[in-house]
């Protein structure tokens, strides 16, 4: 692990593209595994639930996925999940009709398990088999997919479902926009607006709350007033949360002494301002240290019969601590505690970070006693908060403090807590810290596991760091460690982040090499990243190659054609 210290460093360039990606020098040593097999998987499945096959069209009622009995008792809940949309798919597929209720319940709980490309699929066959789903299943699903970021697959849905005569409500198609504000395509969600009112359908004020959003994020704060104005031109009415995000983007810009004449005219637009309208402000009083106002602005709140919330102390705490005052913080977290609000870590971290970087290591634990003794759990910011010590040079008073934590724990999890500190550093872009303390845990006996170097060599490709990500896996190999597929994954999808496809697949070669056989997750990167770098045609070849070589599953061809649009691909 000191070698492993010492060899890493930030990469101080990346490779440029090469012309030639190289992905045919590799297809030949791919090799063709079996897929699973429905007719030697689902008669068991059947004899167990006993359904009745005899005829096409019949309906059929899916084995319980939700609760294990038998047999099925041992099986997690995703595999039970896992083989209910199977037996849906194989059953549809013969010619029969799912129980709706049952096929919609599937739908919700593949989306809750995260399985957004299993919950289309049911809800293509569900369509495809003439079962159609309720609207607020539709609904849900696209709004879910939005969420996730797949807005382009919940488009494709909404026009699937507009093919079939399904309407489309407000609801949905603020789904959409929202999800295409988050990503800051202002103008695409500008253009889907006037789609969706020359159909007839009228937006709320959620439309145009989440439209001036993504106008001020995207191009400032005047924007935003522009398009405000022109909403109400035309006839629009927007609500206080409209107002409360124009007072966001003038408090983001530092436009106070603006933020604060707008919040005042809003009554005699025919809004009183709410909490949130006031924690708005008086974050960026507090922020520049124009305390007095801030009292002010807090008194006002009581004055106009409105209490604060558990946002409003956490801005005091935040804002407190920024500025040095953290015993002042902590009485106020003392007075939230007393109100009857429950602190959670969000309202201590601030206070550990500060203790953290003035090297206060005594304030940091009794912090953390505190915490613990009101039940409240650390979480990343927390961690976050102590890999500060690390880059404040005192490396060993982090680990004491997360050791301190681990002893906390009983001795079957302090492993797992281990592994849970690093990784949450490496999502949160504090690699090098965490591989300083990985140092320091395994001095006192902690043995790294694949996920605890997967989480490093996603953190530093994350980071950029590619360099030392491939060193991570030489330092393995000389202390007898064999880096497993999940490892590799991490580090072909870190060079195609940074559009180095060509560089992923030298070591896509390297491991096979080495005997260790990739999956279809590694694939399945690989094409993503070529598709990343914009080359279309390339990608699309690779997956129709890796298809028929059998490593990609069609429902991951789909996925990735709807995805990006490989309109030519006929498989």
């Amino acid at each position: 692990m000191a070698t492993l210290l010492n060899s890493v460093s930030p990469a101080t360039s990346l490779s440029a593209k090469t012309k030639q990606k190289g992905h045919h020098s590799f297809l030949y040593q791919v090799p063709k595994f079996h897929s699973f097999s429905l007719n030697e998987g689902f008669p068991r499945v059947s004899a167990s639930t006993q359904v009745a096959t005899s005829s096409k069209d019949s309906v059929f009622t899916l084995p319980n996925w939700r609760v294990g009995t038998g047999r099925n008792v041992r099986k997690s809940k995703e595999m039970r999940l896992n083989e209910a949309f199977h037996y849906l798919e194989y059953m549809i597929g013969k010619g029969h009709k799912p129980e709706v209720n049952q096929a919609t319940q599937l739908l919700y709980d593949l989306c809750n398990a995260r399985k957004s490309r299993k919950a289309v699929r049911v809800m293509e066959m569900m369509v495809g088999c003439g079962v159609m789903p309720d609207a607020a299943c539709y609904s849900s699903l696209v709004n879910y997919l939005c969420k996730r970021g797949n807005v382009g697959f919940g488009m494709q849905l909404v026009e699937k479902m507009e093919e079939h005569g399904f309407p489309t409500t407000t609801f949905t198609y603020n789904s959409l926009l929202k999800g295409l504000c988050m990503h800051g395509n202002l103008n695409q969600s500008l253009q889907l607006l006037d789609r969706f009112t020359k159909k007839g359908l009228v937006p709320n004020a959620f439309t145009y709350s989440f439209l001036l959003e993504a106008a001020y994020k995207e191009r400032g704060a005047n924007e935003a007033m522009s398009l405000l104005d022109e909403i109400v031109a035309n006839g629009g009415v927007p609500n206080l949360v409209s107002y409360n995000v124009l007072l966001t983007a003038l408090c983001k810009e530092g436009r106070t002494e603006e933020a604060i004449q707008l919040f005042r005219e809003l009554p005699a637009k025919g809004f009183e301002p709410n909490v949130v309208s006031y924690n708005i402000l008086l974050r960026n009083l507090c922020y520049e240290g124009r305390w007095e106002e801030a009292n002010d602005l807090l008194e006002e709140i009581y004055e106009a019969n409105q209490s604060p919330s558990v946002v409003t102390y956490n801005i005091l705490i935040t804002s407190l601590s920024f500025h040095g005052r953290t015993e002042d913080a902590l009485k106020v977290l003392d007075e939230m505690t007393r109100s009857g609000f429950k602190s959670t870590a969000t309202s201590y971290n601030p206070i550990i970070a500060r203790g953290c970087k003035e090297g206060k290591v005594d304030l940091v634990a009794q912090c953390l006693d505190q915490m613990i003794t009101r039940h409240c759990n650390p979480n990343e910011g927390t961690y976050a908060a102590i890999a500060v010590l690390c880059k404040e040079g005192k490396v060993q008073d982090a680990f004491f403090i997360i050791q301190r934590l681990g002893n906390k724990q009983n001795s079957a999890t302090k492993h797992e807590f281990y592994k849970m500190v690093i990784s949450s550093l490496c999502r949160k872009g504090n690699t090098y810290p965490a591989l300083q303390l990985l140092y320091e845990m395994t001095k006192f006996g902690f043995n790294p596991d694949s996920y605890t170097y997967s989480a490093l060599i996603r953190g530093l490709c994350r980071e950029g760091m590619l360099d030392a990500a491939v060193e991570i896996f030489k330092v393995l190999e000389e202390n007898d460690y064999k880096p497993d597929i999940d490892n590799y994954n991490g580090l072909i999808l870190g060079f195609c982040k940074y559009g180095r496809t060509d560089s992923a697949m030298e070591v896509v070669q390297t491991m096979i090499g080495k005997g260790f056989m990739p999956n279809e997750i590694t694939y399945t990167i690989l094409v993503e990243g070529l598709a990343f770098e914009e080359e279309m045609d390339m990608a699309a070849d690779l997956m129709k190659e890796l298809y028929l070589k059998e490593v990609l599953s069609r429902s991951t061809v789909e996925r990735l054609s709807m995805q990006y649009d490989f309109k030519e691909l006929s498989v």
